[in-house]
C-alpha cells in the first residue's frame, strides 16, 4: 500500500466545507432529514449556479453539493438561507449531527425527540463534541438505523424507548419528554470520561476500553432491523443513486413527485409517489447488481483517491455474488464503506488495487496488487478461491 491517505476527522458541513480534487464540498444537513419540493428545487440550482451540478447523498442522510467555487461560498450560503438549510453558527452546525428514521410520521416520538434533540445541541454551546459524533433517532416499531455510523442511539426496545450507546446492548430506559436531555448527558458523560482526544473519538472505541456507562443502563431486547431496498413503502417510494450520487437535473425532476427525505442507504425516499419514470443515476430495481456495490467518489474528484473508483465498480457489479458485497476504495480510508466487506478493492496506485477478503480497506491484501484491465478481463479473480 502506498502511504497513508489524509484523515481529516471531522465531516463537512455547509459553515465549514471541505476540500476536495473538484473543489469545495459543501454538506447540507436538512433539518428532520426532508427537502420540501421548493428546497430541493433550491438546492439543485444553487449546485449548478456555484458548483458541477453534482450531489451525493453521504452515509450519515445528508446531502453534499459537489464542486463548490470557493469565491461562490458566500452565494451560496445565501442562497441556502433563504431556503431555511442554514444553521446560524459553525460550531451548532457541527454539534446537530442528528439522524432520524426516515420512516417517520408527523407527530410520532421520533420526529418529538429529534425535534427537541436539535434544539438542545443547538443551545449547548459548550459541548464540544468530536467531528463525528453523532445521534440516531429511530423510534418506530422496529429500528433500520442500526448499521448506520452514530455513537448515540434512541430507540424502541421491548421495555420502551431506550438510550443506547453504539456498540452496545444496554440502555437506559427514557420518555418522549426525557430522551433529547439524557441524550445530551451521555454526551457530556463521553467528554468527561475522556472519550475525545484532540478533537477526535467515538463511542463505540470508547466503550471498548473498559470505561464503566453511568448507573442505570441495563440489558436491553431491541429487534434488529433489516436495510430497505428500493420500492414502495408505507410513506411513499424509494428510490437508490448509483455511488449515492446524481445530478441536479434528476435532483429537480424527484422534487415534482413531491417531498424528499434522506436515508443513509444511498436512497431517498419520495413522500407519495409509487412509481416514477427512470431518471439519470436512480435505481428503481431492487435486484439490480449496482445496489451489490459501493465505491468513493474517486480520482480525480478526491484528493486522497489513488485511482478512479466508479467505472470499475460498475463493470465489476455483474460478477459480485448475490448476497455479497464488493467495495472499490479510491485509498485506504475506506469511506464508501468504513465496516468489512466481503470482498475490498483498494487503490494502491494508477489503475491498481489490492484485493482484501472479509476486511476494510486498510487491511492487508491476498495478493500484489491486480490491474483494472486484469480485473475487467477476468473478474472471476474476485473470488477465486474464496
Amino acid at each position: 500500500m502506498s502511504g497513508a491517505p489524509k484523515v481529516y476527522g471531522w465531516c463537512p458541513g455547509a459553515l465549514r466545507p471541505m476540500v476536495s480534487g473538484d473543489g469545495l464540498v459543501v454538506r447540507i444537513r436538512a433539518p428532520m432529514g426532508r427537502l420540501a419540493p421548493e428546497q430541493a428545487r433550491g438546492v439543485a440550482d444553487l449546485c449548478e449556479t456555484h458548483g458541477n451540478g453534482l450531489l451525493d447523498l453521504s452515509a450519515r442522510a445528508n446531502l453534499q453539493m459537489r464542486g463548490i467555487r470557493e469565491q461562490d461560498h458566500a452565494a451560496l450560503l445565501s442562497g441556502l438561507r433563504d431556503l431555511g438549510l442554514l444553521d446560524t453558527e459553525e460550531t451548532a452546525e457541527a454539534r446537530r449531527n442528528i439522524m432520524l428514521t426516515p420512516f417517520w410520521a408527523k407527530g410520532d416520538d421520533s420526529t418529538a425527540i429529534a425535534s427537541d434533540l436539535a434544539k438542545a445541541l443547538t443551545a449547548a454551546t459548550d459541548l464540544e463534541l468530536p467531528g463525528k459524533f453523532g445521534f440516531a433517532v429511530d423510534c418506530g416499531a422496529a429500528p433500520v438505523l442500526q448499521e448506520a455510523a452514530a455513537d448515540i442511539r434512541i430507540e424502541r426496545a421491548d421495555t420502551g424507548l431506550v438510550l443506547r450507546p453504539d456498540g452496545e446492548r444496554v440502555g437506559l430506559r427514557v420518555t418522549r419528554d426525557t430522551a433529547a436531555a439524557e441524550a445530551i448527558n451521555l454526551a457530556r458523560w463521553f467528554l468527561d470520561t475522556g472519550g475525545a482526544t484532540g478533537g477526535r473519538g467515538r463511542m463505540k472505541a470508547h466503550l471498548a476500553k473498559g470505561t464503566p456507562l453511568p448507573a442505570g443502563y441495563s440489558e436491553t431486547s431491541i429487534e434488529p432491523g433489516q436495510q430497505p431496498k428500493p420500492g414502495p413503502v408505507a410513506t411513499g417510494l424509494l428510490v437508490a443513486l448509483e455511488f449515492g450520487q446524481m445530478n441536479a437535473k434528476t435532483l429537480k425532476a424527484l422534487a415534482d413527485q413531491g417531498p424528499l427525505r434522506l436515508t443513509p442507504w444511498r436512497m431517498l425516499l419520495i413522500e407519495g409517489a409509487s412509481d416514477i419514470a427512470s431518471l439519470p443515476g436512480l435505481i428503481l430495481d431492487a435486484t439490480d447488481p449496482r445496489l451489490r456495490v459501493s465505491a468513493c467518489t474517486g480520482a480525480p474528484g478526491c484528493l486522497q483517491a489513488l485511482s478512479p473508483t466508479r467505472d470499475l465498480a460498475r463493470d465489476l457489479a455483474p460478477f459480485v455474488p448475490q448476497g455479497a458485497h464488493l467495495h472499490v476504495s479510491g485509498c485506504a480510508k475506506g469511506c464508501a464503506h468504513p465496516d468489512p466487506a466481503p470482498l475490498t478493492l483498494t487503490a494502491t496506485g494508477r489503475d491498481r488495487f489490492a484485493l482484501i477478503r472479509h476486511g476494510t480497506a486498510a487491511d492487508e491484501p491476498l495478493e500484489h496488487p491486480l490491474s483494472a484491465r486484469e480485473l475487467r478481463a477476468a473478474p472471476e479473480r474476485l473470488t477465486e478461491g474464496s
